[in-house]
C-alpha cells in the first residue's frame, strides 16, 4: 500500500479508498463509527470487515431502507454486527477510528481518501456523529431482507455448531457473548423460517451457508 504524505505536520494524508481504509480498519482496536451516504468515493467498510469484540456503530440515509441493494447492504451490516441507524439527511461522509483517526473524502480524482489525525477534526466528526446517531431510528430485525448472505462470523458460528459446538464453546471461539450467539442463531431461524436449529442446519446447508467460501 502506497500512501502519499502531503503535509506531515498536520497530520494529513491521502490513502487509496479500498486497500487504504481495509488497512486501518485492521489495526482497530475498540470503536469503529461511520457516517455514510453510500455514494461511491466514500469512506466506508462493508461486512467482512467487521471483526469480533469490537463496537461498530453506522449512520446511513432512509432512503437505503428501500432500493434492494442498499437494503442488502444494511442487512448484512446488521448481521455482522454494526449497530445500524438511518435518518433523512446523513450530515457528511466520515468513518472514525478509535477516536483518533477520521477517513475524510478526498478532493481527488484518483480514488484515495483523507486520513486525519489532527484532534481537532476527530473530535469535531464524532460530536457531529453523537449528536445525531439518538435520533437516527434503528434498523429492527424485520426491516432484514431475508435473503441477505451470512457474515463471516455467523458463517464461523453456524460451522462451530454444526460440528457440536455448544452456544458457550462458539461463544468463546468468536470472542462474543452467548447471548449474541443465541441472537444470531434466532435472526438466522427467522430469516430461514426455520422452526428449530435442526431445520435451520437443513436450511442452511441447503442454500450453502455451511460451505467454505473461496476467499
Amino acid at each position: 500500500m502506497t500512501v502519499t504524505l502531503l503535509n506531515r505536520p498536520t497530520g494529513f494524508h491521502q490513502v487509496p479508498a479500498h486497500d487504504g481504509v481495509a488497512a486501518l480498519l485492521a489495526g482497530a482496536q475498540d470503536e469503529v463509527i461511520a457516517m455514510s451516504t453510500l455514494t461511491p468515493n466514500g469512506p466506508a467498510f462493508g461486512p467482512r470487515e467487521v471483526r469480533p469484540g469490537l463496537r461498530y456503530r453506522a449512520i446511513y440515509p432512509d432512503t437505503a431502507r428501500t432500493a434492494p441493494t442498499l437494503c442488502r447492504h444494511l442487512g448484512a451490516m446488521s448481521v455482522a454486527g454494526v449497530a445500524v441507524r438511518t435518518m433523512p439527511l446523513v450530515p457528511m461522509n466520515a468513518l472514525i477510528i478509535d477516536g483518533s483517526v477520521a477517513v475524510l473524502p478526498a478532493d481527488t480524482a484518483n480514488g484515495s481518501v483523507a486520513v486525519l489525525r489532527l484532534s481537532s477534526v476527530v473530535t469535531t466528526a464524532t460530536e457531529l456523529f453523537e449528536r445525531v446517531w439518538p435520533d437516527a431510528v434503528p434498523l429492527a430485525d424485520s426491516d432484514i431482507p431475508l435473503d441477505t448472505d451470512l457474515s463471516l462470523r455467523e458463517r464461523e458460528m453456524l460451522r462451530l455448531l454444526s460440528l457440536g459446538a455448544t452456544d458457550e464453546v462458539a461463544a468463546a471461539q468468536l470472542g462474543i457473548s452467548v447471548r449474541t450467539v443465541r441472537r444470531m442463531v434466532a435472526q438466522i431461524m427467522h430469516r430461514l423460517g426455520a422452526r428449530s436449529r435442526f431445520q435451520a442446519g437443513v436450511k442452511a446447508a441447503d442454500r450453502g451457508w455451511l460451505l467454505d467460501r473461496a476467499s
